[in-house]
């Protein structure tokens, strides 16, 4: 009869066989229950269509994965079968894990672009812009690549005012993503117009760098305008998405930000062209508003005032002479012809009257009472007038007048003859 053994043993079995005879495998299959742990190991389930097995991916090696597993993913494992002898559980444990039909870098660019664009890292409207004209500039870069002589090269050429400020950075291998970001944030200190995070070309594996997050945090964080020339123009960093500004290389980074010095030369010669002109303008503006106001002060000051009115009184005087001597004429002239008028109306009116006093000198003639007078006649007077003896009446008081004498009577009676 066979001699039963523990549970323990059994495990401690069955782990032997496993882990020994699993040391080195591949499985394909798809992702599901994925848990990053807080202690860094890895936690998830790989499945196909009728089973499933438990995976795990301790810290050390979680570390160098480039991508995050995701819900539905399919992977490929390299890895071995261990056994947990405690519960008598086995699980793959993975050492490497690669996409299915996709690399590992090409899946980790493309999960970390989408984070970050979901996080608004890429907005336009976020971005700084560039100084048109940049006096000092921080170089993320390595001191010993070539990246750097091809900027300084162009910035000598180009604009050799400006001020280059090299921060060395480890730029490729272990370590360089932290290197890259702990530099941005110093060159953020430096108070200069522009950071460039520059590197020359290379494989995605040597520029990979500029592909973690850390990296995009910290210039997406900086203050400082920043431009991302990394590799040759058909590379894509997650940096360039970040950066304010994308460069396709070192050198073109210097060529966008920095102005060209003979087109400035150019610039000043026409400014100052453009400025002879404008103040040739402005001053014959000048002029001829002071000439404006010179002639207003002519017409409006005081000694000008005084001397219009002199003039305006003499030119009243003049013409009020002028027209007191029309209206003396015409009065002098009027006057000959009143004079004229007189002298024949008082001729007329002379010989009138000499006429009427002729013919009262005849009637008079006519009827002296001297030459009138006969015995027994008498003129009848009444109240001083000649009266017919009819319109006497009795009780009037009359006077009978000859030519020599005068009687006062009073009439007694009246009758007829």
């Amino acid at each position: 009869m066979q001699t039963p053994i523990t549970v323990t043993a059994l495990n401690n079995q069955i782990k032997t066989l496993l882990e020994s005879t699993f040391l080195h495998i591949l499985v394909e299959g798809e992702v599901s229950r994925v848990t990053y742990h807080s202690s860094g190991h890895l936690y998830f389930t790989l499945k196909d269509e009728n089973s499933s097995i438990s995976c795990v991916m301790f810290r050390g090696n979680n570390r160098n994965l480039k991508f995050r597993l995701e819900e539905g993913l399919r992977v490929i494992i390299n890895g071995s079968v261990s056994v947990y002898t405690p519960r008598g559980s086995y699980q793959i444990n993975c050492i490497m894990i690669e996409p299915a039909g996709a690399g590992a870098l090409a899946l980790a660019y493309e999960q970390l672009k989408k984070k970050l664009e979901a996080k608004g890292y890429f907005d336009k409207e976020k971005k700084k812009s560039i100084p048109r004209f940049v006096n000092s500039v921080a170089l993320v870069t390595s001191k010993t690549g070539a990246a750097l002589q091809d900027m300084k090269r162009v910035a000598a050429k180009r604009w050799p005012l400006v001020k280059i400020i090299l921060i060395d950075t480890l730029v490729q291998g272990e370590g360089a993503a932290l290197a890259i970001a702990k530099n941005i944030k110093r060159a953020d200190t430096l108070g200069v117009d522009v950071i460039i995070i520059a590197r020359g070309g290379g494989s995605l594996e040597d520029l990979w760098a500029f592909n973690e997050e850390i990296v995009a945090d910290a210039v997406f964080g900086a203050k400082t305008p920043i431009v991302s020339a990394v590799g040759h123009e058909i590379d894509f960093m997650i940096s360039d998405f970040t950066a304010d500004l994308r460069a396709p290389t070192p050198s073109a980074a210097m060529e966008m930000i920095l102005p060209d010095i003979n087109e400035m030369r150019i610039y000043i010669d026409n400014l100052f062209e453009n400025y002879d002109e404008i103040i040739k303008r402005v001053l014959q503006k000048k002029e001829e508003s002071l000439k404006h106001l010179f002639y207003l002060y002519k017409q409006n000051n005081l000694l000008s005032k005084i001397e219009l009115f002199q003039k305006e009184t003499a030119d009243l005087k003049n013409r009020y002479e002028s027209y007191l001597a029309f209206l003396l004429q015409k009065k002098e002239n009027s006057l000959k012809d009143v004079a004229f008028s007189l002298d024949e109306s008082m001729r007329k009116v002379l010989l009138l009257k000499s006429d009427i006093l002729l013919s009262l000198h005849r009637s008079f003639e006519n009827n002296d009472p001297s030459k009138k007078s006969k015995k027994g006649f008498a003129q009848i007077v009444k109240d001083g007038k000649i009266t017919a003896l009819e319109e006497l009446e009795k009780g009037d008081n009359i006077e009978l007048l000859d030519a020599y004498r005068v009687v006062e009577a009073s009439v007694t009676d009246k009758r007829s003859c």
